[in-house]
């Protein structure tokens, strides 16, 4: 397939695309009307912070399957456009973590011993030693806004110089994970820390957060610094924070707009500046090109999105293990959707067993890509899925429940609505064999794969060997058969895997004669 990638990827990328069979694109700085008009025919989309991932461009993107930033910050591409589309968004947020922490430990290192200051004096002929005295990290205090990979990481090399560490994150409560960090709310952080460290994404939660009310609520000859998004920042309350002598320092790698021509950081007395020096490590570029170039070959092979901004996130541990279940969940949903003959307007998924100790979302989200896909035309994917079901005013709820009588794990999804609902669950025999072990009260043993005929019929001899005739009448071959039944004598299910597709007359033979009730085919 084809992938474009328009900002600059190490080489290490390109090389892992390439060795997949893929066509790699490098156009770097491409814009406007070519941008559009290229990525009409590329699967994949691989860009930096430059490019800018627009609802036209993914629009434009007809084919488009996946845009993967090489780096953590995602807001250069319209997600809202990508979900409505099902295009998946994925980032590397593990890649350059090492490179952003170490360049934040060098930015509070530089603002406490003014060491930008001291060689511009120097290299300009002065020997002012007094003028650029700094204080010790030893003993001052931390405060970590946003606790993930980043914050962490600089809170682990902040303790190893001495310093008290405090954080704060929407996401976490009282847990730092095993940090010697104590976490608290940000309004204590702001009024008790010595120096503030921002690691948080730019969203509309966070845009503008440092403003001029926070900047006064904290102590006086307070450093700030902010390596993670521009904007976080209220810059020109900074600025005339630095003016005052409220701010003592800081240090911006970031920027609202960048290149940063109108800032009025730049240049300020006080203010060590960097044109988003971050990520940029011979060994982060690395990092990032493999990982985003890897997670792009996964998707186009088919395979569940790691780093995904715009659907389920997992761990890949968790991934690995839910997989089989959601590939077992879209074959039930697009089961379900071919036998039920209706508008479908609410839809309940019952977890059974082991299973509900992981994350879920993904299942349901496959579960809902195996029915829609059925209904709708149009790219249905795990990222547009529970999307349009919304949208479509379809009710989605999940039961989970540690018992599961007759089977280690069991996914049991029904269609619900004022008649007689439908249900169809399934399970692992072992570790890779899925069945279809129920539909509705008719307990089966079908291989949910290829095509399945479904009949209802009269619980009374020679069923199967009527339709059994009419398919090796129509050189249909029969690879798996299972009977169901309710009470002996009353109603049964006879379900049937086939060698292959069958015109529609086959069904309407079988379901000629008075004791088949329905007969209908499932393709799986």
């Amino acid at each position: 397939m084809k992938v474009l990638i328009t900002d600059s990827l190490s080489e290490q990328g390109q090389e892992i695309l390439a060795a997949e069979g893929h066509e790699v694109l490098d156009r770097k700085g491409l814009k406007g009307q070519e941008l559009l008009d290229t990525i009409a025919d590329c699967e994949a989309l691989i860009v930096r912070s430059g490019t800018k991932v627009t609802a036209d461009v993914i629009a434009a993107g007809k084919k488009l399957v996946c845009v993967g930033r090489a780096g953590v910050g995602v807001d250069n591409i319209d997600i809202d456009a990508a979900t409505h589309q099902g295009v998946i968004v994925m980032n590397t947020p593990e890649g350059n973590t090492v490179s952003t922490a170490e360049l934040t430990m060098a930015m509070i290192l530089a603002l406490s011993r003014n060491i930008p200051q001291a060689q511009i004096s120097l290299l300009g002929g002065e020997w002012n030693r007094k003028a650029f005295k700094g204080t010790e990290l030893n003993g001052k205090t931390l405060g970590v806004v946003g606790v993930g990979r980043i914050g962490r990481a600089v809170a682990r090399r902040a303790a190893a110089f001495a310093m008290k560490v405090v954080g704060t994150d929407p996401f976490i409560v009282g847990d730092s994970g095993g940090l010697d960090l104590e976490m608290v709310e940000l309004d204590e952080l702001i009024a008790t820390a010595d120096y503030i460290s921002l690691h948080t994404p730019m969203n509309d939660d966070t845009r503008g957060m440092i403003g001029a009310d926070e900047i006064a609520k904290m102590k006086d000859g307070v450093r700030l610094i902010n390596c993670a998004r521009g904007g976080l920042i209220d810059e020109a309350a900074l600025s005339d924070a630095l003016e005052s002598g409220k701010v003592a320092g800081c240090a911006v790698d970031v920027y609202s707009s960048e290149p940063p021509t109108d800032n009025p950081l730049v240049g300020k007395p006080g203010v060590v500046c960097t044109p988003h020096l971050g990520a940029l490590t011979d060994e982060a570029q690395a990092n990032v090109a493999e990982q985003v170039a890897q997670q792009i070959c996964e998707v186009l092979e088919g395979k569940p999105a790691r780093n995904a901004v715009n659907m389920p996130m997992m761990e890949a541990d968790a991934l690995t293990k839910v997989a089989p279940y959601a590939q077992l969940a879209e074959r039930l949903g697009r089961a379900v959707a071919q036998l039920w003959d209706k508008p479908i307007k609410e839809i309940r998924v019952t977890y059974r067993g082991e299973l509900i100790e992981d994350p879920l979302e993904f299942v349901t989200a496959s579960l809902l890509k195996g029915i829609l896909s059925m209904l709708l035309e149009g790219p249905i994917n795990h990222v547009n899925a529970p999307l349009i079901a919304r949208e479509r005013g379809v009710r989605v709820s999940e039961v989970t429940s540690a018992q599961s009588h007759d089977f280690a794990n069991l996914i049991t999804v029904e269609i619900l609505d004022t008649g007689e609902p439908l249900s169809l669950s399934g399970t692992f025999f072992g570790r890779n064999d899925p069945r279809i072990v129920r539909v509705n009260d008719y307990h089966v043993d079908v291989v949910p794969e290829g095509h399945i005929i479904f009949c209802t019929n009269k619980d009374e001899p020679g069923v199967i060997s009527y339709v059994s005739t009419i398919l090796a009448e129509h050189k249909a071959n029969i690879a798996n058969m299972t009977v169901g039944r309710r009470e002996r004598g009353g109603t049964a299910a006879t379900v049937i895997n086939i060698d292959g597709p069958v015109e529609s007359e086959v069904l309407a033979a079988i379901k000629a004669s008075p004791i088949i009730s329905d007969a209908k085919l499932i393709r799986l």
